[in-house]
């Protein structure tokens, strides 16, 4: 069963959109963003949280339907492109190659408009100090920036390995029950079977002697 989701907001200045969604086998989920200046750069962050094995395809289509990017079978992404055109961006994540395997998807829209920050600079004060202690105190919050950005990507990474590790404890936990279970009613029946052809071997005995 396909699904679409609208995600639908325009993108006018530096924001980000997260969230989480369940993507249910052979189910298919798009996301638009609306792109309203054609000098915006928009980065998409993604990674399968829980299910099968960690993996989804994706496709980003452009306004005219141009294929961005697309790939099969990824965990995870960290991208940025610049959209230069004017319209509808779509994300769209691809379950179908999963029979049973529900995925947990993590997914982020970031976006940066350029110009803004172009205009930013021509609205400086024109006192050379003033201007220097202005970008002084833009550098310092660019550098904040960064560091919070790359701050969040490693809690992400870190939050994504975390759910991988305690799925991959809970499969190993359920494996090694399974496992004890057959080994022990292996045991059973192999006792059992002695059993029997001991018990086989003295009738046969008995039976000779009378």
């Amino acid at each position: 069963m396909n699904g679409i989701i609208t995600l639908l907001y325009y993108i006018t200045a530096v924001s980000a959109t997260a969230l989480t969604f369940t993507l249910s086998p052979n189910e298919k989920q798009c996301f638009y963003a609306f792109n309203t200046n054609t000098n915006n750069n928009i980065g998409y962050y993604f990674a399968v949280q829980a299910g099968g094995s960690f993996d989804i395809n994706y496709t980003i289509k452009a306004p005219n339907q141009l294929i961005i990017v697309q790939e099969e079978k990824q965990r995870q992404g960290d991208y940025l492109f610049n959209a230069d055109q004017i319209g509808e961006y779509e994300f769209c994540f691809d379950n179908e190659m999963s029979t049973f395997a529900e995925k947990v998807i993590d997914f982020e829209i970031k976006t940066s408009e350029e110009e803004e920050e172009k205009n930013v600079k021509a609205n400086l004060p024109n006192t050379p100090k003033e201007n220097k202690a202005v970008e002084n105190m833009q550098l310092s919050v660019e550098k904040i920036e960064r560091k919070l950005t790359f701050l969040e990507n490693s809690l992400n990474y870190y939050k994504t390995r975390n759910n991988r590790n305690q799925s991959t404890v809970k499969s190993t936990e359920s494996r090694i029950f399974w496992f004890s279970l057959f080994d022990l009613i292996l045991m059973v029946a192999m006792a059992a079977f002695q059993v029997s052809v001991v018990k086989f071997f003295f009738q046969g005995s008995r039976k000779h002697l009378v």
